[in-house]
């Protein structure tokens, strides 16, 4: 198996339920031991667990809200502690604030700056002294980063456009290390959040250049791309999965 990931461990912030569910789903899969960040959801989380555990890999779930630097510290220190490493860190925790920028107030500002930005930073800070040679960070970013199409995303879309800036400056101070940084920008998926045949569904199809919503499953194949041995010569780099929402 060319990505295999046996023997490794993998940590995933907001992995108890859509994409992040799927990555820690996927890297177990693949023969890591997986934990996972939730907020709220003991209940999602221990189904995701089940699901790790059931593949034959030790999993565990931490509870945790990002937008709260140390409970980012603590979860990665637990997950070091608990099976002694760190290999692959996937920030993937994420909320989705909408609206007009006149409406936004400081402390959806300051919470939505902290858990797309501040967050990762304080994460790949705790991690990389657990982190060796061939290790993986990996951020969950948007394609509305790079496109725009309507009124109302200003605040999440300079949110997630940090960790472009972050995940270039990250290349280069922990590429001689051997650890690589590279972030993935994903269009309409099908999840809970932002399911396929919701409110403004069409309109969304619409903005794609295949017409349909992708689903979980294809970003965390674009994850297990990068977290495995395919992706050794990737870092600094940002990937559209996203249907050519942006093209």
């Amino acid at each position: 198996m060319t990505n295999s990931l046996v023997g490794k461990v993998a940590l995933v912030t907001g992995g108890s339920r859509g994409i992040g569910a799927a990555i820690a789903r996927k890297l177990a899969g693949a023969g890591a031991n997986v934990a996972i960040t939730y907020v709220n959801s003991r209940s999602k989380a221990d189904e995701v667990l089940a699901d790790i555990e059931s593949t034959g890999r030790r999993g565990l779930a931490v509870q945790a809200d990002s937008a709260v630097s140390a409970d980012v510290e603590r979860a990665v220190r637990s997950v070091a502690e608990t099976f002694g490493k760190i290999d692959i860190l996937v920030n993937n925790a994420g909320i989705f604030p909408y609206g007009p920028v006149e409406h936004v107030t400081e402390d959806e500002f300051d919470r939505t700056m902290a858990i797309h930005a501040k967050a990762v930073f304080v994460a790949v800070q705790t991690a990389v002294p657990y982190m060796g040679e061939g290790g993986r960070i990996i951020s969950i970013g948007s394609c509305l980063v790079e496109r725009v199409p309507g009124p109302g995303y200003s605040l999440y879309s300079m949110s997630k456009s940090a960790l472009t800036g972050l995940t270039k400056g990250l290349a280069r101070d922990l590429g001689p290390l051997g650890i690589t940084v590279n972030v993935i920008h994903p269009g309409p998926i099908d999840t809970d959040m932002n399911p396929a045949d919701g409110e403004g569904a069409e309109a969304e199809k619409s903005l794609t250049a295949v017409g349909h919503y992708g689903t979980t499953d294809d970003i965390a194949s674009m994850a297990l791309h990068l977290a495995g041995q395919t992706g050794r010569f990737i870092t600094g780099a940002s990937f559209a999965v996203d249907g050519g929402y942006v093209v």
